[in-house]
């Protein structure tokens, strides 16, 4: 009896097992697999701004406009990753989108604020150490260490820990949130599902 349920196959448990592991990983919202699930989106949103900026500099803008091209990736990649973190990252069908945009854009302003900010203060502050340039860094050196630097610290202190607790959680800001999203879209004349049910009814 021991011998053959030795040598029986354990076929289903290693899959059992994988699967129950993915969906934890996917539907957990503790901090380790909602970072995971951060990466995921943030890689996302990073290749779409990479790949429209690129598009709108090289084939829209013929090499011209650089920052026109930029700031346009910019925007795409930021809709994409507010939309990413809505229905994966954090799962956060229980809050409102109107709300939601309106925090998103918040955080996305100071992280922008930040990470400009940041990488040119931490830049001049390497220019200063001479101990670097005997190393052989260079201006470029300085600059890309600047910007992976702030860029790290920003995505993990500020994006991650506000899109977390602030943005995809309902929060006593939603309701003010909500008032000026409706107002802004009832100003650019956009038709919304809000507006349209209550037209209905």
């Amino acid at each position: 009896m021991d011998t053959d349920k030795k040598n029986t196959p354990d076929t289903g448990v290693h899959d059992h097992s994988l699967k129950h592991l993915g969906d934890t990983l996917l539907k957990s919202k503790s901090l380790v697999p909602t970072f995971l699930r951060s990466a995921v989106s943030s890689q996302a949103s990073g290749w779409v701004d990479f790949i429209v900026g690129f598009v709108m500099f090289y084939w829209i803008f013929n090499q011209h406009l650089s920052w026109l091209a930029t700031g346009i990736g910019v925007v795409a990649g930021g809709i994409v990753n507010c939309i990413i973190c809505y229905k994966f990252t954090f799962r956060a069908e229980n809050c409102s989108w109107k709300a939601v945009v309106v925090k998103y854009a918040i955080v996305w302003i100071g992280n922008l604020i930040l990470n400009s900010a940041g990488t040119e203060g931490l830049y001049i502050v390497l220019k200063k150490w001479h101990i670097l340039e005997e190393m052989g860094f260079k201006t470029a050196g300085y600059y890309t260490t600047a910007r992976l630097v702030m860029s790290l610290l920003v995505s993990w202190f500020w994006n991650f820990i506000l899109q977390r607790n602030f943005v995809y959680r309902p929060s006593r800001f939603d309701p003010y949130a909500e008032r000026f999203m409706t107002t802004l879209m009832d100003f650019l004349h956009i038709r919304h599902k809000d507006s349209q049910l209550t037209a209905d009814s």
